[in-house]
């Protein structure tokens, strides 16, 4: 079993980057970082992108894995399935990569994991779609943060609960993930005696989403809940809620707090009362601290020059977590098989990691704790962390 106890590579033993690397030897452990890096759902990836080169760095820094320096093979898709499968495809049989991390959306999952499967590779993405995880379909791919239902569990949780809000319009963007996460949501709400007054797909390039909210505010919508990771459709609903003077909470997707949008906004006041999904190790509590285990690696991100202005921590530390899963799984091991790999990530139980702490079984894949799901203040966001939204437990 691989326990706190036996992770010597967990992230409190990760030493500094300016600390001089053992010797490595041996045959390279190879991370294939499967990534949207630019296109219009480019802003989650930028920010794993930031964690897993730190880790890299902190790993080859202390020697590598068994010896062995990690490897870094990153392929940008661009957010386009048919290019994350030609990348997955060359990082299985050309670069040969022991393990993938990624693709960072939906869209791209559905397409890429049955080859995966197919080559039993190793893989560990952050896609909320519910059916992206199943072990007897893809035995190899296990998820690192929280599934769509369990975020549509707490926003659903925060409008009827805590906002009180029965007449609910739900919107997304017209990818494979806005469009599955509208549908669950629209059903869960109405499951749940809230009534759906409006559901509309927006193409996250469109322009003008005025006809769009003021459909939604025709119909009497009590609050907007949002499913996008595009942070110009995001910050454009914000905009035009604010033109046409209706103060209307917008709840949703993570990407509601993202750095990007300040810039995108005709004012900062049209931030307010927009709450998003977000996770406890990165929010502060009423002391203005956060966990002890997110502090730690918040100072060490500020000594390797990693900026938090514009991003979420979160996703800096789902990335981080996801090189050093797979450097967990080699270490306890001792080998970079697939079987090796999969079978320690099978029996990983509460893995100190800094986004969350994950369990693994063979029947379970779903490593996040739902305990963790929280909700934040999307205009909160000071270097990567938020406060809790009001009335958020």
């Amino acid at each position: 079993m691989v326990t706190r106890r036996t992770l010597v590579l967990g992230a409190a033993a990760a030493p500094l980057l300016g600390r001089f690397a053992t010797a490595q030897s041996g045959e390279p452990l190879r991370i294939g970082w499967l990534a949207a890096l630019t296109g219009p759902s480019a802003t989650p990836a930028m920010g794993f992108n930031r964690g897993v080169t730190l880790a890299v760095a902190e790993l080859n820094a202390a020697g590598g894995v068994r010896g062995r320096p990690v490897e870094l093979v990153t392929r940008d898709t661009q957010g386009d399935p048919a290019k994350a499968v030609a990348a997955t495809k060359d990082l299985i049989s050309r670069a040969k990569v022991h393990a993938i991390w990624g693709p960072t959306n939906s869209g791209e999952a559905q397409a890429t994991l049955p080859i995966m499967s197919q080559a039993r590779m190793p893989c560990l993405h952050p896609c909320v779609i519910d059916s992206l995880i199943d072990p007897e379909k893809y035995p190899g791919a296990f998820r690192l943060a929280p599934s769509n239902g369990q975020w549509d569990d707490a926003v659903r949780g925060y409008v009827l609960n805590t906002l009180g809000v029965r007449e609910v319009a739900v919107f997304g963007d017209t990818t494979v993930y806005g469009t599955s996460a509208v549908t669950a949501s629209a059903a869960a709400f109405a499951r749940d005696g809230a009534r759906v007054v409006s559901q509309a797909m927006i193409d996250a390039t469109r322009a003008d989403v005025t006809p769009d909210v003021m459909s939604a505010r025709a119909a009497g919508a009590g609050v907007l809940v949002v499913w996008s990771a595009s942070a110009g459709l995001l910050s454009r609903l914000m905009n035009v809620r604010r033109a046409l003077r209706w103060n209307v909470p917008i709840v949703g997707h993570p990407s509601l707090g993202s750095g990007e949008i300040r810039a995108l906004l005709d004012r900062p006041g049209n931030w307010e009362r927009v709450f998003m999904v977000g996770c406890r190790s990165c929010s502060v509590g009423e002391d203005g601290k956060l966990p002890e285990r997110s502090q730690a690696f918040v100072a060490r991100l500020a000594a390797a020059r990693v900026a938090l202005h514009d991003i979420s921590l979160g996703w800096v530390a789902c990335g981080y977590d996801a090189v050093r899963l797979v450097a967990a799984a080699v270490e306890s091991s001792g080998a970079s098989t697939p079987d090796a790999i999969i079978g320690a990530w099978n029996r990983m139980t509460a893995y100190p990691g800094i986004f969350g702490e994950y369990s693994f079984s063979p029947g379970n894949h779903n490593g996040y704790p739902q305990a963790d799901v929280v909700m934040s203040r999307a205009n909160s966001q000071r270097d990567g962390t938020f406060a809790l939204a009001p009335g958020a437990a």
